[in-house]
């Protein structure tokens, strides 16, 4: 049985992945329903799999958090407990994760092995141009979208789905957490 690739990614109104304002992590419109939902995505079990750049970002955002930053929220903590394999062709082991490890070669060669061999759903928060291959090579099964209620048209950075092909989506979940964030779970099919 082929496991579930899920990618999972915070976005704005407008499509960014992240912002250079100073509008702080979440957009500040973090709030208990989207922490609690959060922690409990990340209680099940799941493998992680990060590109080389998300994995040194998140790398280099925990050592320089403290335990009272929201760097360390529990599903955060509890992310990084979980196994991961970070596809790079530059980063070599052993990684600053408990259960991390790095696996050389075509990304799309990489997950689709992962798939196949993998007993748990696999799961990537970010790594932006890792999950636009996988998706245009059909290997990404849920897009998790969780849209916090801003637009970042001055400060937006990352454009979630710059250069990516076009995608018909079949939308499979949704729930408002906090009154104003959306999550969103589809299913993407390409477009043709």
């Amino acid at each position: 049985m082929t496991a579930i690739y899920t990618f999972d990614v915070f976005s704005s109104l407008d499509g960014y992945g992240a912002h250079s304002g100073d509008w702080g992590g979440y957009w500040g419109k973090q709030g208990p329903e989207l922490l609690e939902r959060r922690f409990a995505l990340y209680c099940e079990e799941q493998r992680m799999v990060f590109g080389a750049n998300t994995y040194r970002a998140h790398a280099e955002m925990l050592a320089a958090s403290t335990a009272e930053s929201e760097e360390r929220d529990p599903w955060v903590t509890r992310m990084r407990e979980l196994p991961a394999t970070v596809v790079s062709s530059t980063l070599q082991g052993p990684l600053d994760w408990p259960d991390g490890t790095v696996v050389s070669g075509d990304a799309v060669e990489v997950v689709a092995r992962l798939k196949e061999e993998s007993e748990v759903p696999l799961r990537s928060h970010g790594s932006l141009s890792l999950n636009r291959a996988l998706m245009a090579a059909g290997l990404v099964d849920r897009v998790q979208v969780t849209l916090f209620p801003v637009i970042t048209g001055q400060t937006g950075a990352d454009p979630i789905f710059q250069g990516a092909p076009d995608f018909d989506l079949e939308l499979l979940e949704s729930r408002t957490l906090d009154g104003h964030t959306q999550e969103l779970i589809y299913r993407p099919t390409l477009h043709v």
